[in-house]
């Protein structure tokens, strides 16, 4: 997943959606650096003072934390099919906004849209 184009911003919300999907994969130390740096915006500073470190270490932990992400993304693809799904779901459920059900036919299309919107839901929590 390359991030050399994005904005700082955008590189931590995409390295942030990283660290919800393979976070646990990694050391308690790095998850959590990584989750004040990329999530709670601290400085290295702020961390390296936090856990009585380098500011160099907190880089290194950040950057090597950042490529096994990365490589942990390359591999699975968790995240691209995740979002992959989430954008066919808001397809379909814009698809269905464009039919207007008759008898017997609203119970299902509405059992569908609820169905969309129940999955849709749960993604955000």
């Amino acid at each position: 997943m390359e991030r050399k184009g994005l904005s700082t911003m955008e590189k931590k919300v995409s390295l942030s959606w990283l660290l919800a999907f393979y976070g646990e994969m990694l050391t308690e130390n790095q998850r959590e650096i990584s989750r004040l740096y990329w999530e709670e915006d601290f400085s290295l500073a702020e961390i390296a003072q936090q856990f009585s470190i380098s500011r160099q270490s907190v880089h290194d932990t950040v950057n090597r934390t950042e490529k096994q992400l990365e490589n942990m993304e390359e591999k699975l693809g968790l995240l691209r099919r995740f979002q992959a799904v989430e954008t066919g779901l808001r397809a379909c459920e814009e698809e269905l906004k464009q039919i207007t059900a008759t008898g017997e036919s609203k119970h299902h299309l509405d059992s569908a849209r609820q169905l969309i919107a129940q999955l849709l839901f749960q993604e955000e929590e």
